[in-house]
């Protein structure tokens, strides 16, 4: 793709502030790099792609609220982690922080194991204990 046909759509990129480097030719057909926002067939796959996100973290949230899972699971879906991801990051086996997915089970955590996943959310322990989904 030339340079000067580069789009630039509008897309989540450019709300968020951020662009994108691609390839593309110069006049002199050498490859070089170009920033993007975006083009309709990439903003309708990122829309698609953030509205799972958004689904995904309303059923995390009325989990909770129903008491069907701890609120690590909506934080984790809030920060767009999946179990691998934050059991690295509060270093923990996955097994492990599987288990303080059920409520009875978190409801025992220390503040030691509640201070590593409020860390990892970038939350207090004490709105990471009190969120009830409402």
């Amino acid at each position: 793709m030339k340079k000067q046909d580069l789009p630039q759509d509008e897309s989540n990129l450019k709300s968020a502030n951020m662009t994108e480097v691609l390839y593309v030719t110069d006049e002199n057909d050498n490859y070089t790099t170009a920033n993007s926002t975006g083009w309709d067939a990439k903003k309708a796959a990122l829309d698609e792609s953030m509205e799972l996100i958004y689904e995904r973290i309303e059923k995390a949230r009325q989990d909770v609220a129903n008491n069907i899972v701890s609120p690590i699971v909506y934080f984790m879906e809030l920060n767009k982690m999946d179990l691998g991801v934050l059991s690295s990051y509060v270093g923990m086996w996955q097994w492990r922080v599987k288990r303080h997915f059920k409520p009875k089970n978190f409801k025992t955590l220390s503040e030691t194991a509640l201070k590593k996943y409020a860390d990892a959310f970038g939350i207090s322990v004490n709105e990471l204990k009190n969120f009830d989904g409402k």
